[in-house]
């Protein structure tokens, strides 16, 4: 599975098209972004993290997805300046495209399958569900924000719940683990 998450064709938000091989030997964070949600300050504290990691090989990738309650109407261009103004966003971002359903983007297709389980999911879905809310079954992205962490070598070792923020002591641990391996 590592070979094809690596070489699955991407599109930066700026129109380059790249594979995740790029990253190879680095942390990868990977956030599936929208501009128009309540949990969209999350940026800030991603933003704060790469900051503070990438020297030590941490890339935070964010992936915009209009799948939930259309909260990423905008473009591509849109929702870079959106990013840059609002949040001072420097980590990668790329061009947007779908995490969930029937045309979701073979990435998340990938990351779906190499972790089902996300750490802190079932107070978010408890929520979801007491407001009336369906979620989406698992091992499906059940929301904006959720978080795939990708090891040096390229294998998926972790998978983060929509509101674990980046200074989550659970996110933090497991990114200094993978950290520590380089």
């Amino acid at each position: 599975m590592t070979a094809t998450l690596m070489k699955l064709p991407l599109q930066s938000i700026d129109g380059e098209t790249l594979t995740l091989e790029r990253y190879l030997g680095k942390v990868l964070l990977v956030v599936n972004v929208a501009s128009k949600c309540g949990l969209t300050s999350q940026y800030e504290g991603l933003e704060r993290l790469y900051e503070a990691q990438r020297e030590r090989g941490l890339e935070v990738l964010g992936f915009p997805a209009n799948n939930f309650k259309q909260q990423e109407p905008g473009s591509d261009a849109e929702i870079k300046e959106f990013c840059t103004l609002t949040y001072g966003v420097q980590f990668p971002m790329f061009a947007k495209l779908s995490v969930v359903g029937e045309d979701k983007h073979p990435l998340y297709d990938e990351l779906t399958r190499a972790q089902p389980e996300a750490t802190g999911d079932g107070p978010f879905r408890e929520r979801m569900v007491s407001r009336g809310g369906s979620p989406n079954p698992k091992p499906e992205v059940l929301w904006n924000f959720e978080k795939f962490l990708i090891g040096r070598n390229g294998e998926v070792v972790g998978r983060f719940a929509p509101d674990v923020t980046a200074d989550d002591p659970r996110l933090v641990e497991a990114i200094e683990k993978e950290l520590a391996k380089g």
